[in-house]
C-alpha cells in the first residue's frame, strides 16, 4: 500500500478556489527549526507544494508562538513570527505552518473568498486562537459563511496533560487518565470554539498524529520532525 503524500479534509477537498492539504511522512519532514541540514527540508516543502499543484509557490509561514494572534497576509513570502494564524484573500499567497501533535485548522469563506490557517496547540487553544481567527475574518473581510476543517493532531485518547494544563479547560474536554494525569480533547475544544464564533460548519479529519505513522508526533518520537499544512486560493 502506497503512503499518500498529502491528505485533505474530505468535505473541503473539492471547494472551487480553495486549496489545502496536510503533508505526510512520504514527503519528509518540513520543519526547519530542528533540522541538521536545511536542504532536505526545503526539498520536502517543494514536494509538498507540488502535490497541491503549487509549484514555485513562495510560502508565507505561521510563526507558531503558541498564542492567539492573527495576521492578514496580502503579499507572499517570509515568516510572520509572532502569530499562530494567518488569513488572506489574495491569489498567489500560500499560507504554511508546521506541526507535530498540535492541530492545523483551515478556514474558508466561499462567499468572500477568504482563507485562513491556524496552529492550535493547548496554549493556543486555551487562548482562543481558532475563534480569534474566525472573528478576525469577520471583522477584516466581512466573512459570514466560514467553514472550518480540523486536520491531524494528537487525539483525546493519547494527549495526557497535568493538572495545570487540564485546569485551563472546560470539564467537558477533560477526562481522567492514568497515574493522576488527565486526557485533553483539543479537537473538541477547538470545534466548540469555532461553533461559538459563528462558523457555519466544522469538519474533523479525525486522525491522531500519535496513533498514525503517517505523521511525525512529538509525543511518540520527539525528533524534531514536522508535517506541514498549506492553504491557498486558486
Amino acid at each position: 500500500m502506497t503512503t499518500p503524500a498529502t491528505l485533505h479534509v474530505p468535505e473541503l477537498a473539492d471547494e472551487p478556489g480553495f486549496v489545502h492539504g496536510f503533508s505526510t511522512v512520504a514527503v519528509g519532514s518540513v520543519g526547519l527549526k530542528h533540522a541538521p541540514d536545511p536542504a532536505p527540508v526545503l526539498a520536502a516543502r517543494r514536494a509538498f507544494a507540488h502535490t497541491l499543484d503549487l509549484d514555485g509557490a513562495e510560502l508565507t509561514t505561521v510563526g507558531s508562538v503558541h498564542g492567539a494572534d492573527v495576521a492578514r497576509v496580502d503579499k507572499p513570502g517570509g515568516s510572520v513570527d509572532d502569530v499562530d494564524a494567518l488569513v488572506t484573500d489574495q491569489l498567489g499567497v500560500t499560507l504554511f505552518a508546521t506541526y507535530a501533535d498540535c492541530y492545523p485548522i483551515v478556514l474558508w469563506d466561499p462567499e468572500k473568498r477568504v482563507a485562513g490557517l491556524v496552529h492550535a496547540g493547548w496554549r493556543g487553544t486555551s487562548a482562543g486562537v481558532a475563534s480569534g481567527a474566525a472573528a478576525f475574518m469577520r471583522k477584516e473581510y466581512g466573512c459570514h459563511f466560514i467553514r472550518a476543517g480540523i486536520g491531524p493532531g494528537i487525539c483525546a485518547r493519547c494527549y495526557e496533560v497535568g493538572e495545570d494544563v487540564a485546569g485551563k479547560f472546560d470539564a467537558r474536554f477533560i477526562s481522567p487518565g492514568a497515574g493522576g494525569k488527565w486526557l485533553l480533547d483539543l479537537a473538541a475544544a477547538n470545534t466548540a470554539q469555532l461553533e461559538a464564533a459563528g462558523v457555519k460548519a466544522v469538519y474533523d479529519i479525525g486522525m491522531c498524529t500519535k496513533e498514525s505513522y503517517l505523521f511525525p508526533s512529538h509525543r511518540r518520537h520527539p525528533d524534531g520532525k514536522r508535517f506541514g499544512a498549506i492553504v491557498a486560493l486558486r
